[in-house]
């Protein structure tokens, strides 16, 4: 298990192993979140499309195609004219 100390500041520096699993380098941005249990979790913000790939699938939803995309940003673009 990786570990790290807490500065007089309150910073850490995050060890190599977890930096290299989450794809972090200088300057990536993360966030903390407090999930129901109660453990915190480092979340990376700049994440591939690909890690993105079904993270906002719900059994029994129909996949879109490019075309509904398109057409469903250009009907809420026209809502803001």
């Amino acid at each position: 298990m990786a570990s790290a100390t807490i500065t007089s500041k309150g910073q850490i520096t995050i060890p190599q192993e977890i930096r290299d699993y989450l794809n972090l380098d200088t300057g990536s941005k993360v966030d903390f979140v407090i999930d129901e249990n109660g453990a915190v979790k480092l979340i990376p913000l700049q994440v591939s499309i690909q890690t993105l790939s079904g993270f906002l699938h719900r059994p029994g939803m129909k996949s879109a195609t490019l075309e509904e995309m398109e057409v469903a940003i250009q009907e809420s673009s026209s809502d803001w004219t």
